[in-house]
C-alpha cells in the first residue's frame, strides 16, 4: 500500500512539531476528575460549535468533568452535534461553571472582548486558561497553554492535532463534530483556507464514521422559511460599486425580529455579495441588540480583510474578518465604506 495511503487511513496525518508540542503542554493541565469549562466566542459559529463538542467527546472519554459554558445560546443550527449529550451544553448556567472550573478552554478566540459577559469572570478566574485557535490576533487570555497556528483551515484541525498528538482514540460523534468545524470553517472546503492538510485530516475523520449527507443536510439544508423570507429582504439592499470591487449588503433593522430569526441564520448570507463578479470586497451591516453595528468583511483576491477590520478594533482571518463599531447604521455604513475604498484601492491587484 502506499505511503500517503496508510498515512491517512492508518495513523492519521502527520503532526507538526510545534503542534505536537504545544499539544503536550496542554495535556499536562488535564487531569482526571478536573473540572473544565469549553467556552468559544458570542454567537457561536460551526467551527466554535463542532471544536466544542468534539473536545468534549475526547475529554469525557478522559474522566474529565467538562462542561459546554457559552457567552450566547447554543445555535438550533448545530444542535444535532449535541444529540444524546444534551446535558454536556452548560450555557445557562455559564457563570457558575466558568467560576467554579479548575480550568478553562477558549476555542476558536483568543479575545476576552469575544466572550460577551463571561469575558470578566475568566479574566478573575485565577486558574489556567488554555487557548485552541487558528485566528492571527495576539489575543487578551489570562496565562495558560496555547494551541495556536493561522496555518490550520479550523480550530477543529487542531483539536484533531490535539487527540492523534496524545493518542486519544476519536470515536464516530467526536469524528463528526470536528469534520463540521473544519467544513463550515472552510465553507464546505471551497475557500483558500482548504489546504492539502485539510482535506487530508476530513478524509481521516470520515474513517471514523462521518456521514458526509448527513452532514451536510443538518448544516445547510434545513432551513427555516423565516430564514429564506429574511434572505429574499436583505438581498435586497444590495450595492454594488463595479468600478471599485466591492459589494454589500443591509440587514434591515427589525427585520430579525419579523421572522423570528437569529444571528446564526445570516450564516453565509455576506457570501452572496462576494459573488458578485468582479467583487474583491463584500461587507455586510447589520444592528446588534446592544445598538453597535456588526460588520462582516469577506474578500476575494488578495485583499486582506482582517488589516482592514484591524482599523475598527475588530479581526479575523485574512479573507474573512468582522468589527463592531458604535454609531448608527447610516454613519457606520459611511465610515466603514470609505475605508474600504481606500483600502481596496491600495491593496491587492485588480
Amino acid at each position: 500500500m502506499p505511503k500517503t495511503k496508510r498515512s491517512v487511513t492508518g495513523r492519521g496525518v502527520s503532526i507538526p512539531p510545534a503542534r505536537r508540542t504545544a499539544a503536550r503542554a496542554l495535556a499536562r493541565m488535564l487531569k482526571r476528575d478536573l473540572r473544565v469549562a469549553l467556552i468559544t466566542h458570542v454567537n457561536a459559529d460551526g467551527d466554535g460549535c463542532g471544536s466544542e463538542v468534539g473536545l468534549w467527546h475526547l475529554l469525557a472519554a478522559r474522566g474529565i468533568r467538562v462542561a459546554i459554558t457559552n457567552p450566547t445560546p447554543y445555535p438550533e443550527r448545530y444542535r444535532f452535534l449535541l444529540r444524546g449529550v444534551e446535558h454536556a451544553d452548560k450555557t445557562s448556567q455559564a457563570l457558575k461553571h466558568v467560576e467554579r472550573a479548575d480550568a478553562i478552554i477558549v476555542l476558536d478566540i483568543s479575545d476576552l472582548g469575544r466572550l460577551g459577559q463571561l469575558g470578566p469572570a475568566v479574566a478573575a478566574a485565577g486558574v489556567p486558561v488554555a487557548c485552541i485557535d487558528h485566528h492571527m490576533t495576539d489575543g487578551s487570555l489570562p496565562p495558560g497553554p496555547r494551541l495556536v497556528d493561522a496555518k490550520a483551515c479550523a480550530t477543529g484541525e487542531l483539536i484533531y492535532d490535539l487527540a492523534r498528538s496524545l493518542g486519544w482514540p476519536l470515536r464516530p460523534d467526536a469524528a463528526r463534530a470536528l469534520y463540521v468545524a473544519m467544513m463550515t470553517d472552510t465553507g464546505g472546503f471551497r475557500f483558500s483556507n482548504t489546504s492539502p492538510r485539510c482535506l487530508q485530516v476530513a478524509a481521516h475523520l470520515l474513517q471514523h464514521g462521518v456521514d458526509p449527507e448527513q452532514v451536510y443536510t443538518e448544516v445547510y439544508a434545513t432551513s427555516s422559511e423565516g430564514r429564506i423570507r429574511l434572505l429574499a429582504e436583505v438581498l435586497d439592499t444590495l450595492v454594488v460599486e463595479p468600478d471599485r470591487g466591492i459589494s454589500w449588503v443591509t440587514v434591515p433593522v427589525g427585520a430579525m425580529d419579523r421572522y423570528g430569526v437569529d444571528a446564526e441564520d445570516l450564516e453565509g448570507v455576506v457570501e452572496f455579495a462576494r459573488s458578485v463578479r468582479g467583487t474583491r470586497l463584500a461587507l455586510l451591516f447589520r444592528q446588534l441588540a446592544n445598538g453597535r453595528i456588526k460588520v462582516s468583511f469577506r474578500s476575494v483576491g488578495e485583499v486582506d480583510v482582517a488589516r482592514l477590520a484591524a482599523q475598527f478594533g475588530g479581526g479575523g482571518h485574512r479573507k474573512a474578518a468582522g468589527a463592531s463599531l458604535e454609531g448608527t447604521l447610516a454613519a457606520v455604513q459611511s465610515t466603514v465604506l470609505d475605508a474600504a475604498r481606500t483600502f481596496v484601492a491600495a491593496n491587492g491587484e485588480k
